[in-house]
Order: structure tokens, then sequence, then C-alpha cells
């Protein structure tokens, strides 16, 4: 057997266990719902980058990639029957449970059929207001050709019959849908209940009123997803953020690599498609419901129902030893560790709003990969450098989907005297730091936040990351020596404590997992991360577990590794926990109790994150800390509620439960945060 699993259908796996949520009877249904929504944009983003760099190298006919060397033509074949099963999954998902079981408690997503004359018509009023002055149907003829169709936006395939009002045949034509129409309408219910309709079935009964004297003899909607990874040669650029916006404005429009229409549509008219795309009938997908299922997570907040949704909660402030204190102070007195999203991200927002205002902060330093909109985070940057603080930020503009949103922020933070920097020319920034230098009456003193995940206050409520903030003089030292490396021409700084890549995290962690290898069977090493897919330091935990070290891997999504192959990995184990919170952060452990080395880090154990990223890994030096780093990682190592067990055959099954029932690590952690031993956030 190959010693490495398929990428691309390890990560189709990832989605099968988002689908599998979805599915769960014992999880609130709208909370289902917003799982398949999930799984669909998942599905969507691996066309548009994985699939869509599978077909540019088959392009340029290489012959295999990966660490297991399976053939290009293979790969696709294999994710076309892999991608389809997951499909079909989705869709009867959503027509036999979904669609029923929200019916049954009052919110109804209606089809055509079950409209009553009052619907019709107050939909078709509501189409001739809303719906069809923004629409521009286009025949197709010699004169006017096929037209551009945007990377996954809705349209319909319209045959007709008849002739127009020039007296030519025109016997196809095609409505694009602009992406400002709402793809869930609500009809109104002054009785109470909740009745949605789809916009694509309102335009699927509606489309012959756009066509007057013509017959319309079929309506099909379909929707072709494009390569939408950016490529920009920045060794020959001048400006990498006009160059990028350049790309930006052509992602709409790259090459076709998947194709999707309604079940009904006739072959004639799929294979026309087709044709228009330069697709093949492996790019196909005919789907029985609407063609873009993340449209549905409009249902979410339509419904109105927070009985169909997990309960809410107030994420944990930290204990201060003394309310008095101000963030600096304590920090002075010993690092803070956080646990998003069961502690609050509000320390770091209060950290950096506190060093926009105090007098005695003299600098602020910070990355940013991810932010979001109206960010808090960049309000208090902004508010700082009009207090006249030296304010640095390394904007990444190469964050994926995220390019026009982190453009704009540059701007902004520039136009308020920010000094913008775009990190190094071929490697990503990815690493989370935040640098404040402050006067203090012994000296310059530097204190730093360090992340696992981005500086995004809304991801912070349901992804699951660690956050440092910290005073420690080395730490400080260190995340200042590579500030000036990312802003200036200087050399690769030596580190003190943090490890860096492109540099010495890659050569670090081979040392860690071989020193536990050459404890055998004393050996321990435990870990969480996103992606698993580095084959040199699978090769060294492979060696690990033939030396007899235990290892314990929580990996969410991708992993090539196989566990518990006789003679190779027979003592590795590999679980993925997929519930209510996204797994997020990098959290790695060598050895064990108190003499075991913790670090977390912003970076994967992929090749990217090792050799092409700017990424660091920070240890974790209080032993009161390191202790409750191990206490998670043991959580998650016992979850049997959220948690699916990888085969050595790449396949998943979920963890059996034991006779205590099913034990949920997240559930766990959320309960031992907010159950008042902390304080909780109002």
């Amino acid at each position: 057997m190959n010693l490495f699993i398929n990428r691309e259908l390890s990560l189709l796996e990832f989605n099968q266990r988002v689908l599998a949520q979805a599915t769960d009877s014992t999880l609130p249904l709208l909370e289902r719902l917003r799982f398949l929504c999930i799984s669909s944009n998942n599905l969507d983003e691996f066309f548009e980058i994985r699939v869509a760099g599978l077909k540019q190298l088959e392009e340029m006919d290489t012959p295999a990639t990966g660490p297991d060397r399976t053939p290009v033509d293979a790969q696709l074949e294999a994710i076309h029957v892999r991608a389809a099963r997951l499909i079909d999954g989705q869709y009867l998902c959503l027509n036999d449970q979904l669609l029923p079981e929200l019916r049954a408690q009052g919110v109804d997503l209606m089809s055509q059929d079950s409209w009553s004359p009052a619907d019709r018509a107050w939909l078709e009023s509501h189409f001739h207001r809303e719906v069809e002055p923004v629409l521009s149907p286009l025949g197709l003829d010699p004169a006017r050709p096929f037209p551009r169709i945007q990377n996954k936006s809705l349209n319909f395939i319209v045959r007709l019959q008849g002739k127009d009002a020039f007296g030519r045949d025109t016997e196809l034509a095609v409505v694009q849908v602009p992406r400002s129409l709402p793809r869930v309408v609500p009809l109104p219910r002054p009785s109470g209940g909740v009745s949605l309709v789809l916009l694509s079935n309102i335009l699927a009964q509606f489309i012959p009123l756009l066509f007057p004297g013509m017959t319309v003899t079929g309506s099909y909607p379909f929707r072709v997803t494009r390569n939408s990874d950016l490529f920009v040669d920045e060794e020959e650029v001048d400006d990498l953020r006009h160059a990028l916006e350049g790309e930006l404005a052509q992602r709409r429009y790259g090459a076709a690599v998947r194709l999707e229409t309604s079940m009904d549509c006739p072959d004639e008219t799929v294979d026309f498609l087709l044709q228009q795309f330069a697709l093949k009938r492996q790019d196909l997908y005919r789907v029985p419901g609407p063609v873009n299922l993340n449209r549905l997570s409009a249902i979410y907040d339509l419904a109105g129902r927070s009985d169909l949704k997990y309960p809410p909660f107030a994420p944990a402030l930290p204990a201060n030893p003394a309310p008095a204190l101000d963030v600096f102070e304590q920090l002075r007195a010993g690092d803070l560790l956080l646990h998003h999203p069961f502690q609050s991200f509000a320390p770091v927002m209060d950290f950096l709003r506190l060093a926009a205002s105090d007098p005695q902060v003299l600098a602020i330093k910070q990355t940013l990969y991810r932010v979001g909109a109206a960010s808090p985070i960049v309000d208090a940057l902004v508010a700082a450098a009009h207090n006249g603080k030296d304010v640095t930020t390394i904007i990444e503009l190469r964050a994926r989907f995220d390019e026009e949103a982190n453009i704009g922020l540059a701007n902004r933070l520039q136009e308020a005297g920010v000094h913008v920097m775009y990190g190094v020319v071929g490697y990503k920034t990815h690493a989370k730091m935040i640098l404040v230098v402050r006067r203090e009456t012994d000296g310059i003193r530097r204190y730093c936040h360090l992340g696992t995940g981005n500086y995004h206050w809304q991801t912070a409520r349901a992804y699951t990351d660690y956050g440092l903030l910290t005073a420690n003089e080395t730490i400080g030292l260190d995340v200042h020596e590579i500030f000036l490396q990312l802003t200036s021409l200087t050399r690769t700084p030596q580190l003190r404590l943090l490890l860096q890549s492109p540099f010495t995290l890659h050569a670090r962690l081979l040392e860690l997992i071989r020193a536990e290898a050459a404890r055998g069977s004393a050996g321990r090493i435990t870990a969480r991360m996103n992606a698993l897919t580095e084959p040199q330091v699978i090769e060294a935990l492979y060696d690990a577990s033939r030396a007899g070290a235990q290892v314990d891997l929580v990996v969410r999504g991708t992993c090539v590794l196989r566990p518990g192959l006789p003679g190779v990995s027979d003592n590795i184990r590999v679980r993925s926990i997929v519930g209510r919170f996204l797994e997020h952060p990098r959290l790695w452990c060598f050895g064990s109790g108190g003499e075991a080395q913790v670090y977390c880090s912003s970076a994967d154990w992929m090749e990217r994150n090792f050799f092409r990223r700017v990424e660091i890994a920070f240890p974790i030096l209080d032993p009161a800390l390191r202790a409750s780093l191990q206490a998670d990682l043991a959580a998650y190592l016992a979850d049997t509620a959220d948690a699916w067990l990888l085969a050595a055959d790449g396949t998943y099954q979920r963890a059996p439960v034991g006779g205590e029932g099913p034990v949920s690590a997240q559930a766990r952690l959320l309960e031992r945060y907010t159950s008042g031993r902390e304080h909780a956030q109002p």
C-alpha cells in the first residue's frame, strides 16, 4: 500500500464529515442546514482551487503530483466519482430530511406546486416589481454570441420557439441573474409561520413573461465554477497591490472547471453548455434541486427561530487577579493564554485599544491576514495613528478570497498615516503577531500577542484558537526581530524562543519528533492542526512509530498520513473533530507531564507553511498554562461525540461511544469556561 493518502480525496472526505453533521438528527435543525451549506461552499472552493490546479497540470502534461504520486488524470477521475457521491448525499439530505423537517416546524421552503393562487399572484407581482427590471435576457444567434458567465452565478438557459420582433428565429436565450437579487424570498404571512420561495423557482415560473410573442419550451438553471486562484509574478511587478487589483477583475471569468445543471436539463442543452465552457462530461454535475445550496444559508436568519439553533453563549473573560489592573500591569505579572471561542476575544481588542490611547506607548506593529469588515482591530490601529503612535502593519494582500477586502483595508490604514507593508515577495505572511512598544520607568518594554488564528473578531466566536498575551522579554525581542526582517532588508535573525518559517520551524519540528523517537516507548507526540501533508514530517512520524513512540494527532481536514499500517504506523492514531465550532488551532506537545515541550503556531504541517510562508511557532513557558493545554489535548483525545477516526485506507468512521454516552470536548470546554468559574462576558 502507498504510504500516503491522496490529498484531494482526503479533503473531500473532510467535506463528507461536514455533511454528516447535516444528517445528524441530534443537532438543532437550522444548524444542520448551516452545515449543509458549509459543505456546499467548501466544495465550491475545492473546485475553484484544487481541481482548477489539477486541470492546469493536466494541460501541461504533468505526470503525477503529491507524495502519493497519483497521475493527474487518475486524480481527476477519482475526484469526479467521489464528488458526485458527496453531491448526491447533499441533495438527499436536503430533499428527504431537512426540507420536510423544516416544514414540520413551520418553516416551509415552498415548491411551485404548493403555491396557492394568492401566493402565485403575490410572487408574480414581486417578479414584475423586483426581478424583471434588473434582468436582461440574451438571445443567442450569430450576432449575439454566448455571453460571459460569471463564476458561480445563477443563470438560465431558455429554449424558445417562434420569431422575435425582427422576424428572427431564436431557439436559445440566456438569462443571467444579478447577484444583487436575494436568492430566498419570504412570502407575507400575517397569520404566522414562515413561507419562503427560492428565486430560481420564481424565475422558472415567470421566465415566459420575458419573451412575449414567443413560446418557452423549457428553462433550466445552470451554474459554472471557474478557476479562482490568482496568479501574479511578484518578481515582475513593481506594485503588488495594483497587480492584484488587475487580477481580481479577471477572477470572475477564469477557466471553467465545473458545470452544474438541473436534473431535467435535456442532453442536447447540456452538450451545448459543455461546449461553450470547453468542459468534458467528467466536469458535469446534474442536481435534483437548487444549483447552489450555499444560498440556502439565508434561511438561517429568515426563519427567525432561535429554538432551532444552538443555544447562545457568552464567552468568558479571564479572571483578573486584581480588577484595578490594566492589561499591561496584568501581563507584567504573568502571561495570559486565551482559548477562543470559549474565552472572549475582547482582551485582544482591549490590549490594542489601550495601546492606541496610552501616552506611554510609542509604537504598534501588527500582521493582518484576515480581519473582516468593520473591524475594531483596524479601528484601534487607525486611532493609534491619529494619536501619534508609530503604527506599522504587514497586510497579506494574497489571503485567498480576502484579497479585495485587504486592498481596501490597506488603503484605509494608509490614509490614517499607518505604515503599510505587504510582506515578502514570494512568501505569504501568515504569522499572527502584535507588538506594542511602551516606555516605562525602568526603560522600554515590549508586549506581544501571538495567535493561532486571524485577527477577525467575528470568526473568534466560531473558530477554536489560542492566543498568548505576554510581556516576556525574550519573546518580545524575537517578535521585534521578525518585524524588522519583514519591514526592512535585515538578514534572518537569530531567534531565541520563537520558531519561524521558512527558516527554523521545519528543521526544529523534525528535531522534536526525532527526540521523541529516540525515547522509544517513552516517547509521546500529541498535536492538533488543520492539515498534515508534508512528506518529511510524515516520514519522521512513521520513524517515531517504528521506534515505539505513541503519536496522537487531531487533524481537522486534509491528512495524507496513513495510521495503523503494520510495521510503519502501528502507534499512530489520527482523529478529526467536526462539531459546533470550526477546529482551527495548531497546538503541539512533545513529551508528557511537566517536562513536555508545548508550542502553539500559525502553521499547519504542510509544505506551503514550512517553505512558502512566514509563520511562527511560540513555546508556552508558564507551567500552569502548559498543563492547561495538555488537558485540552486530553479532552480532544477522549471525544466520542464529534470525533472521526482515520483508517489506513483513507476513510473515516465515527469514534465508538463508551458506556457513559457521547462525550464532546467542545461542549465540555464551553461548560468549563462559561459555568461561572471565570467571568462571563455580558
